[in-house]
């Protein structure tokens, strides 16, 4: 008995853990197997976001930052040719339509030729110039500056003096995007001074072309800082007299060119356009191919627009356009950020490009 315990029992006990280990090290290899082709497989499933026309209401109002200016001074010119005969208004403040100054003009009269029947002979009597005067009246109220002096001879077009009207106007700048939703804008805007007045509406509202360097100068020399390169237009209305403030101070300009209610409205990321026509995808029904639209635009607020024409409420359309982003001719598994870009614009055909070559 004493040798089996001795010798028996500890090779039986060697034998059990040898069978175990192996079995541990059998099951951690099968278990460690994996199938590549099985594990790269996509699980999840990609849907194109489809949403429902309906009805609302957009306000189509736009801001931007502006800042007092100075109106520059308003040229005089002559509308007569000849020499400044008398000047009536300088350095000093004039209304609109006083008399400033006047111009004479002389116009050479042909002489008198009288001939005698007997003998035949001529007498020539000269005659004086036809004299004619013009008034120069001022352009604008304000103050008046002549630049020209007394007998100083003139052309028509001429500029002889300016007027400095002393008015504070508040301009701003507009992109391309503003300059669509504001085609037709006129009359007032209202206007938020920083450290200022209470909200005041101004008037005379004009929208142009984006001015920059020499263009941007006020009357009173200081040049304007220069229109940011995405500016493709600029906006101005003038600071009503009563309004208390002083150039180079900031704000705000808000402009409201219409408003509609109750019209079929769709967000923008659903459109191809921003402004009086574009394009939108329709989905007949669930799991049909969407179709491209043809639809007019109305007013937008920057986050919907107004469908004038060519879709109804209640239909189905997607969410966002499926935009081409040029990897039709492949694309770049090293660089994958253009799958993030077609992620977020709802791009299915460029995502399943990269699925396919890249991750399948």
């Amino acid at each position: 008995m004493g040798a089996v315990r001795q010798y028996v029992f500890p090779t039986v006990r060697i034998i059990i853990w040898a069978v175990i280990a192996a079995a541990l090290v059998v099951l951690a290899l099968k278990g460690a197997e994996l199938d590549p082709p099985d594990a790269l497989q996509p699980t999840g499933e990609i849907t194109e976001s489809v949403i429902s026309v309906e009805k609302g209401s957009v306000t189509n109002a736009v801001t931007v930052p502006g800042s007092v200016v100075t109106d520059p001074p308003v040229e005089i010119k002559a509308t007569a040719d000849g020499v400044i005969a008398e000047i009536e208004v300088d350095d000093k403040k004039a209304d609109k339509d006083t008399r400033v100054l006047w111009i004479k003009s002389e116009e050479v009269v042909e002489p008198v030729v009288e001939v005698d029947e007997e003998t035949g002979g001529e007498t020539v009597t000269e005659q004086e110039p036809k004299v004619t005067w013009t008034s120069i009246l001022a352009p604008v109220t304000g103050t008046v500056d002549i630049s020209v002096l007394k007998d100083q001879a003139v052309t028509v077009g001429e500029t002889i003096g300016a007027v400095s009207p002393g008015t504070l106007s508040v301009s701003g700048t507009l992109t391309a995007d503003q300059q669509y939703r504001l085609v037709g804008a006129t009359g007032t805007a209202e206007v938020t001074l920083k450290g200022g007045p209470a909200p005041f509406t101004c008037t005379g509202l004009t929208i142009g072309e984006a001015a920059g360097g020499a263009d941007a100068a006020g009357s009173e020399g200081m040049i304007m800082e220069e229109a940011p390169e995405s500016a493709t237009g600029s906006v101005r209305c003038a600071i009503p007299p009563k309004i208390k403030a002083f150039s180079g101070l900031g704000g705000e300009i808000e402009i409201t060119n219409g408003n509609a209610k109750d019209v079929v409205v769709v967000p923008i990321s659903a459109v191809l356009g921003t402004s009086q026509s574009g394009k939108v995808w329709t989905v007949a029904k669930e799991g049909a191919e969407p179709e491209a639209r043809n639809v007019a635009l109305g007013l937008t607020d920057g986050l919907q627009v107004e469908i004038t024409k060519g879709l109804k409420a209640g239909e189905q359309i997607l969410e966002f356009t499926p935009i081409d982003d040029g990897t039709e001719g492949g694309v770049n598994c090293d660089d994958t950020s253009a799958y993030d870009q077609a992620s977020m614009e709802g791009d299915m055909a460029t995502m399943q490009a990269f699925e396919e070559e890249c991750f399948g």
